[in-house]
């Protein structure tokens, strides 16, 4: 047991250059008036990784009075500079960089970061994660090191699905890194990418691992309005709540799988929020 309960705020995808700027005020607001014990954001932090909006993104993020980690999102990786894509990637996280893939170590609790973006891979769409073995080795290390009992929650961006909805590939390595976390017994797998939350229990051969993901804080939404999910550790259970500016109940914000990306629903059988807010028309992606 802890002392006493832990809350860590989830949020993701805000991508700046296209964020919701109510919903980020009223974020700033909450984290302001709340003080989580940290904040932990899984990526996409920008829409095209222009200059301008890193620049927003860190003054946005630096302003956060609490311990703060970030996962690197592919829409955070040079997209129109393919030299900077392959030389130095992450040059444009340098206001910021302290709080890339940061280990927190809570009392009781670590959130230990896994690497899922390449600046290149052997296929065409280049959106999707990818866990190489040297990013899961680190990941695994740290995992190892921690004192033992403590409880751990993994951040990533991509959710570790290796095949979505359709039999579309989603994250190469998925499938093995989850094995290896319940190898571990973390306690979830926080991540973004799709633009709706979900709470799903995911089988491996190892056991099961809880993916947990989070929303957008865009104009990019998919089927539910922008949001951020708040989870609470009392050293037993992890409960989670999605919260979000219209009080829709947490359980009419979650989706029941992982859909193939974040764009709105348009096929049956993909993956739709109870809530059911599909944009009419679909989000701008520039």
């Amino acid at each position: 047991m802890t002392s006493s309960p832990l809350t860590l705020f989830h949020l993701s995808d805000i991508h700046f250059g296209l964020e919701d700027k109510r919903a980020l005020a009223w974020v700033r607001e909450e984290i302001t008036a709340r003080r989580p014990d940290a904040v932990v954001i899984t990526g996409d932090h920008t829409m095209r990784a222009r200059h301008h909006e890193f620049a927003a993104a860190t003054r946005w993020i630096n302003a956060l009075e609490v311990p703060v980690t970030i996962a690197i999102g592919n829409h955070d990786m040079p997209y129109f500079n393919l030299f900077e894509r392959f030389t130095t990637p992450y040059k444009r996280f340098e206001g910021m960089k302290a709080l890339v893939e940061r280990e927190i170590d809570l009392p009781g609790l670590a959130i230990v970061p896994l690497k899922s973006v390449r600046r290149w891979q052997p296929r065409t769409n280049w959106s999707k994660g990818w866990v190489t073995e040297p990013a899961l080795e680190r990941c695994l290390a740290m995992l190892d090191r921690l004192p033992a009992g403590t409880a751990t929650l993994i951040s990533v961006h991509h959710p570790l699905r290796e095949v979505g909805t359709h039999g579309t590939a989603l994250t190469h390595g998925g499938e093995k890194a989850l094995a290896e976390l319940a190898k571990r017994g973390v306690l979830g797998v926080l991540s973004g990418h799709v633009h709706d939350a979900f709470d799903i229990a995911e089988p491996t051969p190892e056991g099961t691992v809880r993916m947990i993901g989070a929303g957008t804080l865009s104009q990019r939404t998919r089927s539910t309005p922008p949001s951020f999910n708040e989870l609470v550790w009392d050293g037993e259970n992890l409960t989670v709540a999605v919260r979000n500016l219209e009080h829709v109940p947490s359980e009419a914000m979650l989706i029941e799988d992982v859909p193939a990306d974040a764009m709105p629903p348009r096929t049956p059988g993909e993956p739709v929020a109870p809530v059911g807010q599909v944009p009419a028309v679909d989000p701008p992606v520039h």
